[in-house]
């Protein structure tokens, strides 16, 4: 008998102790970071919750409770019975099930009706059908990529079984030797913006922090993280945590699983659909450019499979010896700061991500607050001296400005934004100055990926800022469907808005690096009467960089797929200040204000000269130990 098999012998029998026989335990499992208890009736523990919670206290770990598979009503049958019970004021838009974990998914404008007066039809639905409910507000956008990853999932729904049991024996094996060594790895995005990455390593275990690629760099060397660093062992990495779905933190991920890694990926959920999202449009972009993409398609259903998508402020075991909590970092929606917990209270890591310390019209500031901190590692992409960004109504005040001026003089404003984040940002700040009066009234038109990732922010009102929230939840009232804005289904629409009257065209992608922005450049760039305006940060070596600096003639590929140089004669601008991203003073702020205060400091995700300007402030100002290490280069932190 193995120690692992001793102590599932141990937990069971404490399940056992507390949970009553009439609910027909039929088997426990490590499933993933919780434990799965497996019941024929699991209406008898619904309706004594307290009973889960003495068990959790008892043995200090997540408890899942699920139906046994041979007691759960057919899916057709069940989908019958819900309907049912549930009144048709609920108004359920759809019905999904997730036989890996036993749920089935109700999505309701009226979720409020589902769930009943003190749980009641809950309870009902679960003593009927033995499927435990989930209960999601329906989003007022459908999104495709939620239900087809449901999809996905309903249909893998044994492989996933297994990925869960395989997880769950590696996080609750016994530890081999005493917690100690605590080192990271720089594997990429450090004095440097792009390819994210970050190996942490104890003598137990290897948790990769993001997989990000760089997408200024033509050079495989310099355009993923450096997995080829010894150190790096895939067939003993235990997770992937991925900060936030920008590709930069997670565009690399599916090539982990394309050379054979089979642990999970923890993000929030909705970093879980806007990866798959972005990774998807990033293989059509390679597409469409005639560059070989590091994976496939299949890589990136094999993430789907993998992820297992926590919610902000929950503690969760990924390893014998390491405990995640992700919390909100602001920057775009469900991006995480991530805070790890190393042994008994050995050492505490606090890993930013790209963070933003204030309140936007999207989303809230970022968390500061923690339960121990001894190691911090943050951003530094606006961390040079001079990086200090204007007040946001003054940003919102200089966009309407722009704005109106290119309009009043017959022009179109082309704002290219990356799909998630900016986008919505923007898309929030002109309906609302539309709305007071404060910019010309015109048509938004809007392409690209931003429709599909506007749905999805849709689907997750909880995490957007408490008005946006409040709007869409208790108003009624949802911002991102303004009669200003027009969604351009087709390229062939392109035509009437170039020739058309003057208009705001927003399309992604950001920097200039693809997406239908390029043809409406192609177009626009030699009227002076037009203008276009970059609201988020251009990486060097891109071409939304290379026109902010000045570029008079610009290579863009044309319809026939040749390159062509156009000249470029609009008024180009730049906004600061709706970057997602913490400026100097918030990044110096945020350091400072975290509570309990860190004892070392490290720099990344930023340009080598701010990473070292910033370490030295630290240093020489409030005498923290902050270094901005080089990318293969290793820091012991216990």
């Amino acid at each position: 008998m193995t120690n692992n098999d001793a102590e599932k012998i141990e937990v069971s029998q404490t399940v056992l102790r507390h949970i009553p026989k009439e609910a027909e335990v039929t088997r426990i499992e490590f499933e993933g970071p919780a434990l799965a208890i497996y019941v024929k009736k699991p209406e008898v523990l619904t309706s004594q919750s307290s009973i889960i919670s003495e068990i959790v206290a008892s043995i200090r770990k997540r408890i899942v409770l699920r139906s046994d598979p041979s007691v759960r009503l057919p899916e057709a049958e069940a989908e019958k019975i819900i309907k049912e019970e549930v009144s048709k004021e609920a108004e359920i838009t759809s019905i999904d099930f997730d036989p890996s974990l036993g749920e089935v998914i109700i999505d309701a404008k009226k979720p409020g009706l589902v769930i009943g007066k003190n749980g009641a039809v809950l309870e009902e639905i679960i003593h009927k059908t033995k499927w435990r409910p989930r209960i999601l507000r329906s989003s007022a956008i459908p999104s495709k990529i939620i239900s087809h990853m449901r999809h996905y999932l309903h249909s893998e729904s044994k492989e996933r079984e297994r990925m869960l049991r395989t997880v769950g024996e590696r996080i609750f094996r016994p530890l081999t030797s005493e917690v100690g060594d605590v080192r990271i790895t720089a594997l990429g995005g450090f004095r440097q913006v792009g390819r994210s990455g970050i190996l942490l390593r104890t003598r137990e275990s290897q948790i990769l922090l993001d997989c990000g690629i760089n997408p200024g760099s033509t050079n495989s060397l310099n355009a993923f993280p450096r997995l080829d660093e010894p150190q790096f062992d895939i067939d003993t990495l235990d997770a992937v945590i991925i900060s936030h779905a920008h590709l930069d933190h997670c565009g690399f991920l599916p090539f982990l699983f394309k050379y054979g890694y089979d642990g999970p990926v923890y993000c929030s959920a909705p970093t879980s659909n806007l990866m798959t999202l972005l990774q998807l449009d990033y293989l059509d972009v390679a597409s469409k450019q005639g560059t070989i993409a590091p994976y496939d398609q299949k890589d990136i259903r094999d993430c789907v499979l993998h992820t297992l998508p926590l919610r902000h402020g929950i503690v969760t075991d990924i390893s014998p010896d390491i405990r995640l909590t992700l919390h909100n970092a602001g920057h775009i929606l469900g991006s995480s700061v991530t805070h790890l917990h190393i042994g008994e209270g050995l050492h505490n890591l606090v890993y930013t991500g790209d963070f933003k310390y204030a309140k936007t019209t999207l989303l809230e500031a970022a968390t500061s607050e923690f339960p121990r901190v001894e190691t911090i590692i943050t951003e530094s992409t606006y961390g040079a001296p001079n990086d200090i960004m204007p007040p946001r109504i003054a940003a919102e005040e200089k966009l309407a400005s722009i704005i109106n001026e290119t309009l009043e003089q017959g022009g179109k404003v082309m704002i290219p934004v990356p799909a998630v984040g900016r986008a919505q940002e923007i898309m929030l700040v002109m309906d609302n100055y539309m709305k007071r009066g404060q910019m010309k009234e015109a048509p938004v038109f809007i392409e690209g990926m931003i429709s599909e990732a506007t749905a999805i922010h849709t689907a997750y009102p909880e995490h957007l800022a408490r008005e946006v929230r409040r709007s869409i939840l208790h108003e009624g009232i949802n911002p991102f469907q303004s009669d200003y804005f027009t969604i351009v289904e087709h390229p062939s629409a392109r035509d009437d808005i170039v020739e058309g009257e003057p208009s705001i065209i927003m399309a992604t992608a950001g920097m200039l690096e693809g997406g239908p922005i390029i043809d409406y450049f192609r177009r626009l760039a030699a009227d002076k009467l037009n203008t276009i305006i970059f609201v988020s940060y251009q990486i060097d070596g891109t071409l939304g960089s290379r026109v902010q600096k000045g570029l008079a003639q610009a290579p863009v590929m044309g319809n026939d797929g040749k390159i062509e140089f156009i000249r470029v004669q609009l008024r180009v601008e730049s906004i600061e200040g709706f970057s997602g991203h913490s400026d100097r003073r918030q990044i110096i702020s945020y350091v400072r204000r975290v509570t309990p205060r860190c004892d070392r400091l490290i720099i990344g995700h930023g340009e080598r000269a701010k990473c070292l300007s910033l370490s030295n402030f630290f240093r020489r100002r409030f005498r923290i130990n902050a270094v901005a290490p080089e990318t293969l280069e290793t820091l012991r932190l216990r």
